[in-house]
């Protein structure tokens, strides 16, 4: 069946001499991958729609196997993220683990919608770390691996102060902290943060003000919790590793 597709290119790949394979995230059929035929010929039209990162709205022809892209249009090619090695990594890893974690053909709009919005604030914005955070969150829950961030994990309570624990997956109050002795402390700020974070979509959010500081914590907990949790091996999370030990 044919059908008007709207969708992010989350991954390219060579089929033949001429060929793309491409596995497009789309708005209202989930993920998929079909073949851009003559994609790597210089004057092609579905050359440029080809590539990671772009929004574009897509002809496909579905199929239960391998699909085509009949036409395809930019609607976003993100061009602040590709001149910026930062930025271009951080977006990488994000697609990733979007890549790793979605069922094909399955469609969810919400996440969708979370992606490119986080596409916008990285392409448009110098700032991009708290809603880069407040995607991965997402996927966490969709992923079936996210921390608990509202009680304490043990007992369930909801009394501050918390400690977040990667050992227990999640908030530790203060009677059970003892549960792991090795459970990052939190101010209550960071403890009241988090379920907002995983919550709160980012269209909702205008300024975000966080102290660098809190930031660095926030990715420090998120990096470690993911090492033990999130089951996907990922090599854009090992360039960033890289880009961060030159920073």
């Amino acid at each position: 069946m044919l059908k008007q597709l709207e969708g992010i290119v989350l991954k390219t790949q060579d089929y033949g001499e001429t060929h793309k394979l491409i596995t497009v995230f789309t708005k209202q059929f989930g993920k998929l991958t079909a073949i851009s035929r003559g994609a790597n010929k210089p004057k092609s039209k579905l050359s440029a729609v080809s590539q990671a990162f772009i929004q574009g709205d897509f002809l496909i022809y579905v199929s239960k196997g391998l699909s085509t892209i009949q036409q395809g249009q930019i609607i976003q090619s993100f061009r602040h993220i590709r001149e910026d090695i930062e930025k271009t990594a951080y977006a990488a890893y994000m697609i990733e683990l979007t890549d790793k974690t979605l069922e094909s053909k399955n469609p969810i709009p919400n996440i969708y919608q979370q992606l490119l919005h986080t596409m916008e604030w990285i392409n448009e914005e110098q700032t991009y770390m708290i809603p880069l955070m407040m995607y991965e969150l997402k996927l966490y829950q969709l992923g079936g691996f996210a921390p608990v961030i509202d009680h304490c994990v043990n007992c369930h309570k909801t009394n501050y102060p918390f400690t977040f624990s990667i050992l227990e997956g999640g908030l530790l109050c203060e009677r059970c902290k003892e549960l792991d002795h090795r459970a990052i402390s939190l101010s209550n700020a960071i403890a009241k943060l988090l379920p907002i974070l995983q919550g709160v979509g980012l269209e909702k959010v205008g300024n975000i003000s966080v102290k660098k500081d809190n930031i660095k914590l926030l990715r420090k907990i998120l990096d470690h919790y993911y090492d033990q949790y999130g089951g996907y091996t990922l090599k854009s999370r090992k360039f960033l590793s890289q880009l961060n030990l030159l920073k």
